[in-house]
């Protein structure tokens, strides 16, 4: 992946460059846990405020502005998000 984007439209343009069909900026309120579940997309993503919990199998990644994470379609996965919420942008790749 690129270096870490100084804005959101520079990390649109280099996904849709990359293949993706749809980059959007996701908000998430304080203290939200979601529990183990999928998604019919592949994601990369960057967080730009807040921190956030993503685990996957045995392993958790404690994530900040900056960190990234990318997940292939389907894998399952929960998300818990700090005491200030987080925001991050994301690319999704709906097909193949």
């Amino acid at each position: 992946m690129p270096d870490t984007p100084t804005d959101f439209q520079r990390f649109q343009q280099a996904a849709l460059a990359r293949g993706f069909d749809e980059v959007t900026e996701r908000r998430w309120a304080p203290d939200t846990v979601l529990d183990t579940h999928t998604h019919p997309f592949a994601v990369e993503a960057v967080v730009v405020q807040g921190e956030m919990w993503l685990s996957c199998g045995d392993e958790t990644r404690h994530l900040r502005p900056g960190d990234r994470f990318e997940l292939a379609r389907e894998v399952p996965h929960a998300e818990r998000y700090g005491a200030e919420g987080v925001t991050y942008w994301v690319a999704r790749r709906h097909a193949g």
